[in-house]
């Protein structure tokens, strides 16, 4: 039981140290504003620089003009948004059964075309050793790999709303069919929560990375196929790696060779002058509501991997925070697609009240709560009954820990 009596005698302190750091955070943002200015003077000098030397760290390049400020448009009145989302039952020792359940929220929500919306989930029990037991050659546990295979799920059930919204394959589902039957030419987007940069897979083996990244790329070949434009929205990123493109100019050094001149330790470099300054505070400052700031092209190492769908972001301030938007490079080198997926982003983060209403859905949709994790181990332990097995239960850890004799 947490003891609130205690923890009230440590929140003077707490606020104290976040007034500090709100002051730092103001010199901070003022440094990097007069390394933005300089940098914008110099923009194609330090793109050359960071194409031809060696850095110990992801920078991403910018597109466009540093300066750029673009005003995003309204989403028409017709249109459609689709989203998903996943969850899951993490697999236990101590129930009944190990087994692993995966939850995937889908939505599909039409704007001024008198449609039905689709909102619902699609769960797979996932219990067959070979799936349970297949990452463990990798030296990867079944939990953390139960999240990965989470991951190509939503991917690949984006594909499929977008390709059934617009006619474009037989659908398995009765609902897909459906929504194939009245499809209309309005603008659609695809939403999904979060990076579409998977940096995890860096610390995976080839054969494990494979067999996550294959299929998701697989699926947004099947978006572009549909050209339907896809979007990551990241709210309250934690990103620098637009930032990092100022420590060019910060940089001391003619070249800036992290490897020759720091010996590779970047944190601590001359040219980190305003750590740990995040992207969206700096650009806090400097876009009004409504407008977007420039294109920056990603340089993590794991899209080397991403052949013709390099990821592509910039900055959006949406009324309530500042919003990191990322798109495959498909979206971006089409103005068309890219101008409706700003458009109706925005519009979906007014409509959510802060937030995309088809990722809030898609994540209600998909979340699994005590209830129905109770329910499932219920319909579980009645199935294993039925087939003849003896002694099925929780184990005694866990079924003490249910109750409690205070």
């Amino acid at each position: 039981m947490l003891d609130l009596s205690k923890i009230a005698q440590q929140m003077q302190g707490i606020s104290h140290h976040l007034a500090k750091e709100a002051e730092a955070a103001k010199v901070r943002v003022a440094i990097a504003n007069q390394l933005q200015h300089k940098a914008h003077l110099r923009q194609a000098h330090l793109i050359d620089q960071l194409q031809t030397n060696n850095l110990g760290f992801a920078v991403a390049e910018p597109i466009e003009p540093l300066d750029t400020r673009v005003q995003i448009t309204p989403a028409p009145e017709a249109h459609t948004v689709i989203a998903t989302d996943g969850s899951q039952i993490n697999p236990s020792h101590h129930e009944i059964a190990y087994c692993y359940l995966l939850n995937i929220g889908r939505v599909v929500l039409h704007y001024g075309q008198s449609r039905f919306p689709l909102l619902d989930s699609q769960p797979e029990v996932i219990y067959r050793p070979d799936d349970l037991y297949v990452s463990r050659q990798w030296g990867i546990s079944t939990e953390e790999w139960m999240g990965h295979r989470r991951t190509v799920s939503e991917a690949v059930v984006l594909g499929e709303l977008a390709m059934a919204v617009n006619g474009l394959q037989p659908n398995r589902s009765q609902k897909l069919q459906q929504l194939s039957l009245l499809q209309s030419p309005v603008p659609t987007l695809a939403m999904t929560d979060g990076s579409l940069i998977y940096w995890f897979l860096d610390q995976l083996p080839a054969p494990a990375r494979d067999q996550i990244l294959t299929p998701i790329l697989a699926a947004w070949d099947r978006l572009r196929d549909a050209q339907v434009p896809m979007v990551g929205y990241l709210s309250a990123s934690r990103s620098s790696e637009a930032l990092n493109f100022l420590r060019l100019q910060s940089c001391p050094h003619d070249q800036p060779d992290c490897q020759t001149h720091c010996d590779g330790q970047t944190d601590g470099a001359p040219c980190q002058v305003f750590s740990p300054l995040r992207d969206v505070t700096l650009w806090a400052t400097l876009l009004e509501p409504g407008q977007r700031g420039p294109l920056f092209k990603s340089s993590a190492d794991i899209l080397q991997l991403y052949g013709d769908h390099q990821i592509y972001f910039c900055h959006v301030h949406v009324g309530a925070e500042i919003a990191r938007v990322e798109f495959p490079e498909w979206v971006v080198n089409n103005r068309k697609l890219f101008d409706a997926a700003l458009s109706l982003t925005i519009t979906q983060v007014q409509k959510g009240f802060g937030y995309p209403v088809t990722l809030a859905e898609a994540h209600n949709q998909a979340v699994v709560r005590g209830g129905d994790r109770s329910r499932f181990f219920a319909m579980l332990e009645q199935q294993m009954i039925r087939a003849g097995l003896q002694n099925v239960g929780t184990s005694y850890k866990e079924a003490r820990k249910r109750g409690s004799i205070a």
